[in-house]
């Protein structure tokens, strides 16, 4: 009896054959870290060479004298390489997991050893911690599909488009500002015929070269512009058509007012289309928003939000809080801001729009999940 015990006991403790690679990417040489269990093996490659990979996998495999197939495991930083390598990985059949680099342990002394294969050799003894029950070791990125991540170019683009425009218009202002001149709106169509009219303090037109620079600087912001509308009338079109759940969803958060084209656009790319929130506390985390308490010892403060998120949402979003305090003044959140922040001074109130940018995010994402309407909105109709 007892050695069959001891025999099912062996049994139970044999574990898993498994090879841990991790990644330590960067833009001309790739930093490998094997290890089967017991020995680790570190190698540089080329970046992006695919089929060196498979190379140093094969002799990976050799040195640690693994036969047939074997179960992969692998991990990179997220950062600049994106998710491409990620779903190579996953159709290789590498279960592969892309990390926050921020979550990441590290030593916090003033002066501390950085090389690759210092990194490589950190992420391979976290990657057997984590495959080995340490699930919240560190933070793993949810990985959006080809067609998801493709589907933000548009917000994105424009995005950038907006800042190259007010940087044009901003020089343009500031280089007639030099010359004591000043033009309202340098987008518009007749700021040419406006230029040939100024005059210096003392009567005399503007200098050629400066004058030849605003002309060119005013056809960039003129292409700028033009491809931003180009752009807009493309998101308008998309919406209209409905072809995708996410155009749908779109068109159903224009339905509350306070809530417009641009935002709801951003919204539904940005975080609704594609993540799949399980909670409440997710949604609210996603931006940033969350707060960061510091309680040690007989130290109790509040930090502020933890702006781990991206920073377009969250401005975005604290921008629609305050646009919804005015264009739902009788809805539920908008009441118990006033009743709550509403007789505070002008910090009060302003760490009341967080905790309003908060919550309105998560009645979005019922509204949109589960069809819940928030209490008290008032909703249009969407042509």
């Amino acid at each position: 009896m007892k050695k069959i015990q001891r025999t099912l006991l062996k049994e139970d403790n044999t574990k898993e054959m498994i090879l841990h690679m991790a990644f330590e990417l960067s833009q001309n040489k790739w930093k490998l870290g094997f290890c089967d269990g017991n020995k680790m093996r570190f190698t540089s490659m080329a970046a992006r060479n695919l089929e060196q990979l498979q190379e140093e996998i094969d002799k990976a495999k050799i040195r640690f004298k693994i036969e047939g197939d074997v179960r992969i495991v692998s991990c990179y930083e997220a950062g600049r390489d994106g998710f491409w390598l990620h779903r190579y990985l996953l159709s290789c059949g590498i279960n592969n997991s892309v990390v926050d680099s921020s979550s990441i342990e590290v030593n916090r002394r003033k002066r501390r050893t950085k090389t690759d294969r210092v990194d490589a050799r950190k992420l391979l003894q976290m990657l057997m911690r984590y495959h080995g029950g340490e699930r919240k070791l560190w933070s793993v990125v949810n990985v959006p599909s080809a067609e998801a991540e493709d589907g933000r170019q548009l917000n994105r683009e424009l995005e950038t488009l907006n800042k190259e425009r007010t940087m044009h218009r901003g020089r343009i202002g500031g280089l007639l500002i030099q010359q004591g001149l000043e033009v309202r709106n340098p987008s518009g169509k007749g700021f040419l015929e406006d230029l040939d009219s100024l005059r210096t303090w003392d009567g005399n037109a503007l200098p050629e070269d400066l004058k030849e620079r605003l002309v060119r600087e005013y056809e960039r912001l003129r292409v700028v512009e033009d491809q931003m509308k180009l752009l807009r009338k493309e998101r308008e079109s998309r919406v209209k058509s409905g072809a995708t759940s996410a155009y749908r969803m779109v068109a159903q958060l224009r339905s509350l007012h306070g809530i417009g084209k641009t935002s709801s656009w951003d919204f539904v790319m940005e975080m609704f289309s594609w993540r799949n929130f399980r909670n409440r506390k997710e949604v609210g985390a996603f931006p940033g928003l969350t707060p960061t308490p510091y309680d040690s010892g007989g130290s109790q403060r509040e930090q502020g939000i933890s702006k781990a998120g991206r920073g377009r949402i969250r401005g975005l979003n604290i921008q629609i809080a305050w646009g919804w305090l005015r264009f739902q003044p009788q809805s539920k959140l908008t009441l118990w801001y006033w009743e709550r922040f509403g007789h505070g001074g002008k910090r009060m109130r302003k760490i009341g729009i967080v905790a309003v940018a908060r919550k309105l995010l998560i009645d979005l994402w019922r509204y949109l999940e589960f069809g819940v309407v928030p209490e008290g909105v008032r909703l249009r109709t969407v042509a």
